[in-house]
């Protein structure tokens, strides 16, 4: 079973020949980049104040205290639900449904919920709740100040710590490993909350800023003046505000994919992770991260430096330009364990603490459909999303720097676009190849 095995699986047989995979991702990113040069001279997608306003009582639904309360409280009681099958449910580890849902149906379905509907956990967290249930027993926080300076910083160790969970920790799958995370991070998360204010989910709640993350490549935007729009979801990363910390975050992101690639190749198995052990994964998962971090920081400083702009601030300039670059790779590495394994949260739920007799969907009985989606429809989603996300992640940077100087040469932007390539690659021979 893929989630006992690493804690996310796919399907990685390539109908194509890899050479002709790598050469043409390789191709179609550099071919985007000409023609972006060549017919693309001016910025065109749009800035903050872009978009059409949806229905006033649409907004007004969206923005309802009401709404968000009876969403969180609906989340707060799935995750009691969940803690509580992972505490009280069967000691089968393939049968409890808690690891499950929160390997599979929320972390995975938080992707293309947040990409259809906008930053969902951001109204839906019930983490929130519980912070203005407690808010009042607590003095005033003692370091709401403080909290713009912190950025995304938070977010983003949040977000290696699960990622480690999720990939390195050897009983990432038992139910009680599960319940405490759940309830640890609740504790931490709004404990911090209440120190550093309601806003300190935006910053620190790695789950939250996901979500949000992955929002920006919905349709769905905020103008400056708060006002809900609909636009052009490439308007809406170019919006991205340049916050310290968004590229640690989407850098993160990237890297753990690279990790669970890796992690999965004979050249892994058969020399630093041949011992299967908590050491190696933990290194290993550091190491990925740090290598992604170190060419994007380095092709994004050499872009600056051509361009005649402060080398030190284009890692965050152009962090939102790694948005869909880490989004592809998430699909790629996702999007078969959401078709296939995520298929076992519904089987489970009709029966979630595994009592004789219940069976409230009819369902239990029922075993994951392998046949759902072919090996070659994985295989070419997870192409096409490694590609699509770089072709739009060169799309992207080429906009910021239009907005950025009066003229876009070749040169200044080739070290960056030499890194998006060398992602592309690495990411297919990753998934395919190595």
């Amino acid at each position: 079973m893929n989630l006992l095995a690493h804690g996310v699986g796919s399907r990685t047989d390539l109908p194509i020949p890899l050479g002709l995979a790598l050469y043409g991702a390789g191709a179609a990113i550099l071919i985007s980049f000409v023609v972006l040069l060549t017919f693309w001279r001016t910025p065109k997608l749009g800035g903050p104040d872009s978009g059409r306003p949806v229905p006033g009582a649409l907004q007004r639904a969206v923005d309802s205290t009401a709404v968000r309360t009876v969403l969180q409280a609906l989340a707060l009681a799935a995750a009691v639900l969940v803690t509580a099958v992972a505490l009280a449910g069967p000691g089968e580890t393939s049968r409890n449904l808690a690891p499950w849902v929160l390997y599979v149906s929320f972390w995975v379905g938080l992707v293309p919920a947040s990409l259809l509907l906008g930053p969902v956990w951001r109204a839906a967290n019930p983490l929130r709740l519980l912070y203005r249930v407690l808010r009042p027993l607590a003095p005033a926080p003692p370091a709401a100040a403080r909290l713009p300076s912190l950025g995304l910083w938070p977010a983003a160790g949040f977000l290696v710590a699960f990622l480690w969970l999720e990939l390195v920790y050897p009983g990432r799958a038992e139910p009680t490993t599960v319940a405490a995370f759940l309830i640890g991070y609740a504790v931490v998360q709004v404990g911090l909350a209440l120190r550093f204010g309601e806003e300190w989910f935006a910053h620190g709640d790695g789950f939250e800023v996901y979500s949000t993350v992955v929002a920006r490549l919905s349709p769905w935007g905020r103008r400056d003046d708060g006002r809900l729009v609909v636009r052009n979801p490439l308007a809406n990363a170019t919006a991205v505000p340049a916050v310290p910390g968004l590229a640690a975050v989407v850098v993160v992101l990237l890297g753990s994919t690279a990790f669970d690639g890796l992690s999965r190749t004979v050249l892994w198995q058969t020399g630093p992770g041949a011992a299967n052990d908590t050491f190696s994964g933990t290194v290993g998962l550091i190491a990925s991260i740090a290598l992604v971090a170190v060419l994007y920081v380095l092709g994004a400083r050499l872009s600056g430096r051509l361009a005649g702009q402060p080398g030190a601030e284009q890692p965050r300039r152009y962090a939102a330009t790694v948005i869909p670059i880490a989004l592809g790779y998430t699909v790629a590495h996702y999007f078969s364990l959401l078709m296939l394994d995520g298929q076992t949260t519904w089987i489970l739920a009709s029966n979630p603490f595994g009592l004789a007799g219940v069976d409230l969907f009819g369902t239990y009985d029922n075993r994951v459909d392998l046949t759902a989606v072919s090996s070659d429809v994985i295989a070419l989603v997870q192409v096409g999303a490694v590609v699509l996300g770089h072709v739009v992640g060169v799309t992207l940077a080429h906009e910021r720097a239009l907005l950025s100087a009066r003229r876009a040469r070749a040169s200044d932007q080739l070290p960056l676009v030499i890194v998006m390539v060398l992602f592309t690659v690495g990411g297919l021979g990753l998934l395919f190849g190595f």
